[in-house]
């Protein structure tokens, strides 16, 4: 699932393209939206909570989608031939000249704009709300230190908590405070975590590279996520990968054994 600076991200470009703009044409190819016609209606504006996207049209209608695993938005000049097949499309909304196509939409809908929350009140403060304050911080930290016995990457990925964590920023989240994922929130610093976790998503919310090393260069952009076979970043020595969860939460998870201590799988 993509991480929030990923869907912030989508959100942003979404809006350059299509914001303040009138719609030529929509597509719905999606069974339950098959009707629907916003033709004429202007784009007001894109939302972003979270991984979830909302984008805001005239007459008080949003359109809500979410990206889920292999989900996404893509912004293409009329007749311009598109990376993915026809047959992935799942909404096409078109100005005169710009139209963003939704590949593999399996969330999509439309709702009042005032109704929104129905969709997202149960979420914990955005990482990457323009309006974050320390009123936001306490209480993400208050949700994460209420279940001290959890393991931190769990707690991490519940969007209950804070939402825009997704599997790479949990991993690397957990290397930078030097703990395991498996180690229990009551051992780090929930204030910590929280700060961690924006500070992160905030560095690389303009940018397709997704860096926590700080480094841009292929290769070098995290510390354990994904780098079984080069290394850990810092000190060269193997990363270990576990499963963290079970059923369909299960996510691959990474950790050096030398710079995190902490519980972890045999």
């Amino acid at each position: 699932m993509p991480e929030g600076d990923t869907v912030f991200l989508a959100g942003r470009t979404l809006a350059r393209a299509l914001a303040g703009k009138t719609l030529s044409r929509t597509d719905f190819r999606h069974p339950a939206l098959a009707t629907v016609d916003l033709t004429g209606r202007s784009v007001l504006e894109v939302r972003t909570v979270g991984k979830h996207l909302f984008t805001r049209f005239s007459g008080e209608l949003s359109l809500h989608s979410h990206l889920k695993m292999d989900g996404s938005w893509e912004i293409y000049r009329p007749g311009a031939r598109w990376r993915h097949p026809a047959h992935q499309v799942r909404v096409i909304l078109a100005a005169e000249d710009a139209q963003a196509v939704g590949f593999r939409l399996h969330d999509l809908k439309i709702l009042p704009t005032a109704e929104e929350s129905r969709l997202v009140g149960h979420l914990g403060p955005d990482l990457l709300d323009d309006q974050w304050s320390a009123e936001h911080a306490e209480r993400a930290a208050a949700a994460l230190s209420a279940g001290p016995a959890r393991e931190l990457g769990l707690a991490l990925l519940d969007q209950r908590v804070m939402a825009g964590v997704g599997n790479l920023y949990k991993t690397e989240i957990c290397f930078l405070l030097g703990v395991t994922p498996w180690t229990p929130v009551s051992d780090v610093d929930a204030r910590e975590v929280v700060a961690l976790a924006r500070k992160l998503l905030v560095a690389n919310a303009w940018r397709h590279e997704q860096s926590t090393t700080g480094e841009l260069a292929r290769g070098r952009r995290n510390w354990v996520y994904e780098r079984t076979r080069q290394g850990c970043h810092r000190c060269g020595g193997a990363v270990r990968v576990a499963t963290q969860d079970h059923d369909v939460q299960a996510r691959p998870t990474w950790f050096c054994p030398r710079c995190q201590s902490g519980p972890a799988p045999a």
